[in-house]
């Protein structure tokens, strides 16, 4: 979830050269789109102003009501209720670490479903396991069903990939960037209509918590239903894809504006495999059904996508981006998911008020306004960009610190709020770092293995300090961990930064030296 909520607030028109981020049906830098896959694809309707009315009815409701959650950010309290009959440990060693082994479990087989089975089913797959868990939620009593629970959140979210991927599968690639605009800003509405009405209707109008899962499972349960109306895409980006043989079949396209016949532009680029649903072969056959009868070979799909991750991971540049990355997002993940045990313990809701959802709604507001911002920061990334990301990780580790050592909880809420305003910032920009000059296909690639890496290094975490069976450690101490961990990513990128620039200065000076002699 922690992933997602910051994909939410991630968007850009351009990149730092104010260069828009899409250029010839390539993806530039600024699109910090979500990780795993994203197709680029033929349009299904006649015009542009057709298709944003008919994106802003059907998916982009799907988005709103699938992120309405007016529960989630109380659903510590919620578990620590009486009526659970839970303890603090259970909740903490026992029960949350669930969602993050089932995460990184389903999330590999996810990625490669989602494609084969053409994006739908997997949304519809998401919906369903979001209601069960809701459902569960609400009327699912002990420890282990609180723990099969987390399993199907668990799946939820590694299924979250499934709604981006299927947006992007029906649309044109001259709209992928209204597209990104209009995905991201009904999940971030939704998002923070949820939070901020959960906060109203338990601050204000006195709701239980156990009224407020009622609401969120009535909303996710109407995203489901529309999901169901959702049409079917014909394609994918790695499993069902045309040869080209098939591509040379096509020729003119009609103008659906004028009726004039028209050919492809030649600067826009498609990706491999994907063809407009509007034109005509030449012997005016249907090939639908040979299509169709085209076996999927996994094991090419496969080592392709080997090859790709041997090929994109040569890139020193994109190496470095890449571990931060995933470092960060995997201690990221577990503040996140343990910030409302901390204010459970700093402030137990069960004697004054709280106030999670007003810091969720803050820090998702303002997280989205450094994200914007930092579009228009333009600087030498490729010298500074380490030495960057060391200091921030440095503040990252300094408010995990405080967060955890000033037991005062309107203190705990700021530090929070810092930082994920300063991860969303730096994920951004290494965002931006990582997908410049990539294809689809290998954008799609790098960060879905950034995303498993850092689940990795999550679960090894999780494993190691939450959970009963390994150390089990208390909150407290588990976030002053956190901030070592931070503080460790700092000192190995500011000693890697400040090698990088020394030796960039070396070969500057060794340029110049050659220059002048060989005047």
């Amino acid at each position: 979830m922690a992933l997602k909520l910051f994909q939410l607030c991630s968007l850009s028109d351009d990149d730092g050269d104010g260069n828009d981020v899409l250029h010839n049906g390539e993806i530039r830098p600024g699109t910090e789109e979500p990780a795993l896959a994203h197709p680029t694809v033929h349009s299904r309707v006649p015009s542009e102003g057709f298709y944003c009315a008919s994106l802003s009815t059907e998916p982009s409701q799907e988005a709103v009501f699938c992120s309405v959650r007016p529960s989630e950010p109380f659903l510590t309290p919620y578990l620590l209720e009486p009526h659970k009959n839970l303890s603090e440990t259970q909740v903490f060693n026992e029960i949350y670490p669930v969602w993050t082994y089932s995460y990184l479990a389903l999330l590999f087989p996810v990625f490669l479903a989602t494609d084969y089975l053409r994006y739908k089913p997997v949304v519809l797959l998401q919906g369903l396991s979001l209601i069960v868990t809701w459902f569960m939620l609400l009327y699912a009593q002990g420890l282990r069903a609180i723990q099969f629970l987390e399993f199907f959140y668990g799946m939820g979210t590694a299924t979250d990939i499934a709604y981006y991927s299927y947006i992007y599968s029906v649309v044109d690639v001259n709209l992928y960037q209204k597209v990104t605009s209009y995905c991201r800003s009904a999940t971030l509405i939704g998002y923070t209509v949820g939070s901020v009405s959960g906060q109203v209707l338990v601050s204000v109008a006195g709701w239980s918590l156990f009224s407020l899962n009622v609401v969120t499972l009535t909303s996710i349960s109407i995203a489901f239903g529309t999901a169901w109306f959702l049409p079917m895409p014909q394609k994918s980006l790695f499993f069902h894809h045309i040869s080209d043989q098939q591509l040379s079949l096509e020729i003119k396209v009609m103008d659906c504006k004028n009726g004039s016949a028209v050919r492809d532009h030649p600067n826009v680029q498609r990706a491999p495999g994907w063809e407009d649903e509007t034109k005509v072969p030449l012997n005016g056959k249907d090939h639908s059904a040979e299509k169709q009868k085209q076996k999927v070979d996994i094991v090419k799909v496969l080592k392709d996508l080997w090859q790709d991750f041997l090929q994109c991971y040569s890139s020193q540049n994109m190496l470095c981006w890449s571990v931060w990355w995933a470092l960060s997002t995997c201690g990221y993940f577990q503040v996140i998911n343990y910030a409302q045990g901390l204010w459970e313990m700093v402030l137990p809701s069960q004697s004054t008020d709280i106030y999670n959802g007003a810091v969720e709604a803050a820090s998702t507001l303002l997280g989205a306004v450094a994200v914007f911002v930092v579009g228009y920061i333009k600087t030498s990334w490729a010298m500074w960009g380490e030495v960057a990301l060391a200091l921030f990780s440095f503040l990252i580790a300094a408010a995990v610190y405080i967060m955890d050592t000033v037991r005062n909880i309107w203190v705990c809420y700021a530090s929070y709020v810092v930082f994920r305003i300063i991860y969303m910032l730096l994920i951004t920009i290494a965002t931006f770092q990582i997908a410049t000059n990539l294809s689809v296909e290998r954008y799609a690639l790098v960060f879905g293995v950034n995303t498993f890496i850092a689940l990795a290094l999550q679960t090894l975490l999780t494993l190691i300090v939450v959970d009963a069976s390994g150390l089990g450690l208390d909150i407290f101490t588990q976030f002053m961990i956190y901030a070592s961990y931070f503080a460790a990513i700092s000192m190995v990128f500011l000693v890697s930064g400040i090698y990088s620039i020394i030796k960039a200065y070396r070969r500057q000076e060794q340029r110049q030296s050659r220059s002048s002699e060989s005047q």
